[in-house]
This record gives structure tokens, C-alpha cells and sequence, in this order.
């Protein structure tokens, strides 16, 4: 029976949602209320909670050797911290009004009402899947999610064949490219943008189109797929672009994911232009006291440029949740704003940006100066010393820095939270040079990079004055 408010002792949170974002958000309320105060109920449609998304394609490719190593916390953990925790059960109706949610049990078809005093959605993002002919074939696959990676590892075992095909080359394809060729398939990388990970200024997209290529991948970039082409037994055999075909035994759909907002755009909940739910600085979406939004299905705010952006990223999903729950259970939190960073790799070279590429700061109306270097991530003399390349955007006139790129070998990746923090402080370059950090001949050159790249950032701003 669903009783009102009136009815029960104590307030209900309903979580939609039950991996990062939302079962954060479900602690940390449960952490600030006990259950005599605040009853809590979540909703998982698949079989895993507070799992890593990003760890999937290191699982896949042997790094990870068990699963449950990408699970932080199973349902029964939860539910031993007093969360009723509804596994494989999926919410498919919020009534704002009514204020109460519609759950579908998938393994029994059983639907049935649960109101909630306070509603958090924390439904995530979806893999782009194209509306081309021959996507839903067995052997192409998506990868969001744990069942999606056992599917593929599933399909990996059964096939006979070695070839794979990714589709797309943003993260999730270079990592899931990276993958298979470990697991030693002949991999082929189709590619829309003219160079891989478009996270990136396309310049420092090709150093990482070469080291795709010196590993063995064979890159096909500015090429659109029209159709999967299947066999016989209705198995996908190919790829198939306007000007080639790509034979594959298993496809992997690398292109990218969109927010996970149908049930909140049929509950009439705000939505912007990127797809993500709108939320202000405490995450309660627009116009609603009593509901919050966290994670993939949200838009955040860009501190750089000052616009939305959906930027589906683990670290942020578990801050919204640390947030969403400190405002539910009593306390006051806020979520700023984000400057886009992140870091990835392929076999060994790293990978990293933060802040604006030359197309963003255009975009945003930004006047800009960009500068590239080549530098080493130790003393030249010191063994081991690799070699990476930083590019860096600085407004003119003002020499704000707007944004970083950064790929090289090992020790590179990690070196763009220097310019996350100097973003986020609203620093200049100029600024930036006199930053002091750490020295020693083992962990960077008297100059650090990201500092090299600074200097010739400001010898830049000044010339355009």
C-alpha cells in the first residue's frame, strides 16, 4: 500500500538510479539521518550498484581480472545501512504532481506506485546507438554499464573470428580499441572526426591517431558508417563506410553517450540544450524544492567558458551525490562548476586536457592566444625521461588561461591538474609561472612543462598588445 505523508512517521527519499551519483547521494543522506527519521528507497534496473564505469574497458582487456574489483559497494552493503535497495526494478513514470514514482519489476513485469517526500534522479547517460540498418545484431555492443561489459567479454568468448571494429574514437573507443588489441584482435578504428579523441584541438589529436597506428591499429578517420552488414546466421560481419567495407567478428560502439532524461522530460522536469536536466548549485533541478538531480543526466557549468555542458564523468557524479545527500539530510552543500578536465590513455602514451579547445573558446565569443612546446616529464640527463607535448589557450589582452592539452609518455597525464587548479582559480598565465612546484630530477625539469608552456603563453598575450 502507498501511504501518504500524513500517514507515516517519517520522510521518504526515493532515489532513481543506483550507481554513483545516487547511491552517494543515499549515504551520505543516510549518514546525516538515521532511519527512524528518513526512510530511503532506491530503484536499479540492472543487476550492479556503485560500480566504475571506467574501469570497464580495463576489465575487458585483461588489466582488471575480476569484476567485482569495479564494485565499490554491492546492494546488500546497502541495504545493510538501512536503504531499500530495489534491484532490477526500473521507475518508469515520475508524477511531480502526485509526487510519487512508477516502478516496473523486469524480471516479473510487476508495476506499482511509491511516494516520496524527496526525489533524487540519478539516471545516467545511455550509449548513442545509430538508427542504421543492422545496429541491434548480435555482436555489436555498447559499453556503459557492468552488463554491458559481461556481454561483450560473452560475445568475445563464443566468437571464432578475431577481427573488431570500433565505431567512434573518443575515450570509450580508444580505451576500448586499446582493449582488444590486447586481447589480440585485428582491431580498425572508424572514425567521423579527422583525428581521434575530439576532446582534443585536432592537432593533438594526431600524435594520438600515430600511437594508435604504432600499436597496430588501423585508423580510418573522416569516414561515416552507414550500416552494419550481417551474415547468414544474423551475426554482424562488417562495417560498412560509403567508400569500404570493415570486415568484423565483434563491433564496439565507441561514440559517445547522451543524458538518460525521457523520464524527466515526461514528468515536464527542465531541460537544456546539451539534453541534461537543469539543476542550481545545491543540485535541486529548476523550479523544484523537492527533487535533485546528479550524475551523467545532468548539465554542469562550465567555470571557463560560463555556459552549461554535459560532461558525463565519474568524479563529478559522486561529488553531485556528496552534495544532493548533504542538502537531504539536513546540511548545505553546493557543486560550482566544473572546468572540463580529464585524463585517458593508449597503451603507453597519456592523455589529458582541461578548460576550452580552440573551437570552445571561438564558440564562447573568446579572443585567444594558443601556444604548443616540447618538453620531458624528467631532467633530460635522467633515465627514463619521456617526452610529451602541452598546448595551452591564454585570452588576449587578459592572459587568463583558458585551457590545456597535454600527451606524452609516462608522467604526463596527471600534470594537467596543475592548470585544472590554476583554471579554477581563475588564473593568468603570467601567474601560472611563478606557481611553485615541486623539483627534483626524477619527477620533472627545472622548468615543469606546464610551466614552459605558460612562459611562452605569456611572451604570446604580450605580443598581441
Amino acid at each position: 500500500m502507498n501511504m501518504s505523508r500524513t500517514e507515516r512517521s517519517r520522510e521518504r527519499l526515493v532515489v532513481v538510479g543506483g550507481d554513483a551519483a545516487g547511491m552517494s547521494a543515499a549515504s551520505q543522506a543516510r549518514r546525516l539521518r538515521g532511519p527512524d527519521e528518513l526512510e530511503i528507497v532506491a530503484f536499479e534496473r540492472s543487476h550492479f550498484t556503485s560500480y566504475s564505469a571506467c574501469g570497464i574497458p580495463y576489465w575487458v582487456g585483461g588489466d582488471v581480472p575480476d569484476r567485482d574489483r569495479l564494485i565499490a559497494r554491492s546492494p546488500e552493503e546497502h541495504r545493510a545501512r538501512d536503504i531499500d535497495l530495489r534491484m532490477r526494478t526500473e521507475v518508469v513514470e515520475i508524477d511531480v504532481e502526485g509526487r510519487r514514482v512508477r516502478a516496473r519489476e523486469l524480471d516479473t513485469g510487476d508495476a506499482y506506485w511509491t511516494s516520496y517526500d524527496k526525489l533524487v534522479i540519478a539516471t545516467g547517460a545511455r550509449p548513442i546507438r545509430p538508427d542504421l540498418p543492422g545496429v541491434d545484431a548480435p555482436g555489436v555492443h555498447g559499453v556503459q554499464n557492468l552488463d554491458d561489459g559481461q556481454a561483450l567479454l560473452d560475445t568475445l568468448a563464443a566468437t571464432g573470428g578475431r577481427r573488431a571494429v570500433v565505431v567512434g574514437a573518443g575515450y570509450i573507443g580508444v580505451e576500448m580499441a586499446e582493449a582488444l588489441i590486447n586481447l589480440g584482435y585485428e582491431v580498425t578504428v572508424v572514425n567521423r572526426g579527422k583525428e581521434p579523441m575530439s576532446t582534443l584541438d585536432p592537432d593533438m589529436g594526431r600524435l594520438v591517431h600515430r600511437a594508435m597506428e604504432g600499436m597496430g591499429i588501423t585508423m580510418v578517420d573522416d569516414a561515416e558508417v552507414t550500416k552494419f552488414l550481417t551474415g547468414d546466421d544474423g551475426r554482424v560481419r562488417a562495417v560498412a563506410t560509403d567508400d569500404a567495407e570493415y570486415p568484423a567478428d565483434v563491433v564496439v560502439l565507441g561514440i559517445g553517450v547522451r543524458p538518460e532524461t525521457e523520464l524527466a522530460r515526461a514528468a515536464g522536469l527542465p531541460v537544456g540544450d546539451h539534453g541534461g536536466l537543469l539543476t542550481d548549485l545545491s543540485m535541486r533541478v529548476r523550479g523544484h524544492d523537492d527533487i535533485w538531480a546528479g550524475g551523467d543526466c545532468v548539465e554542469v557549468l562550465d567555470l571557463v567558458s560560463g555556459r552549461e555542458r554535459h560532461i558525463p564523468l565519474g568524479t563529478h557524479a559522486n561529488k553531485h551525490g556528496q552534495v544532493i545527500g548533504a542538502n537531504v539530510g539536513g546540511g548545505y552543500a553546493t557543486f560550482p562548476g566544473v572546468v572540463g578536465t580529464a585524463v585517458s590513455k593508449v597503451c603507453d602514451l597519456e592523455i589529458a586536457r582541461t578548460g576550452l579547445r580552440e573551437k570552445d573558446a571561438r564558440r564562447a565569443g573568446l579572443q585567444f592566444v594558443a601556444v604548443t612546446i616540447e618538453s620531458t616529464s624528467r631532467a633530460g640527463y635522467y633515465p627514463g625521461a619521456a617526452s610529451m607535448t602541452v598546448k595551452m589557450l591564454a585570452e588576449r589582452r587578459t592572459g587568463r588561461l583558458l585551457g590545456v592539452q597535454i600527451v606524452g609518455r609516462e608522467g604526463a597525464g596527471k600534470r594537467v591538474d596543475i592548470a585544472a587548479v590554476a583554471l579554477t582559480a581563475g588564473m593568468t598565465v603570467e601567474q601560472m609561472t611563478a606557481l611553485d612546484l615541486g623539483y627534483a630530477p626524477p619527477f620533472s625539469p627545472v622548468w615543469d612543462p606546464v610551466l614552459v608552456a605558460a612562459r611562452k603563453a605569456v611572451t604570446a598575450v604580450r605580443s598581441e598588445t
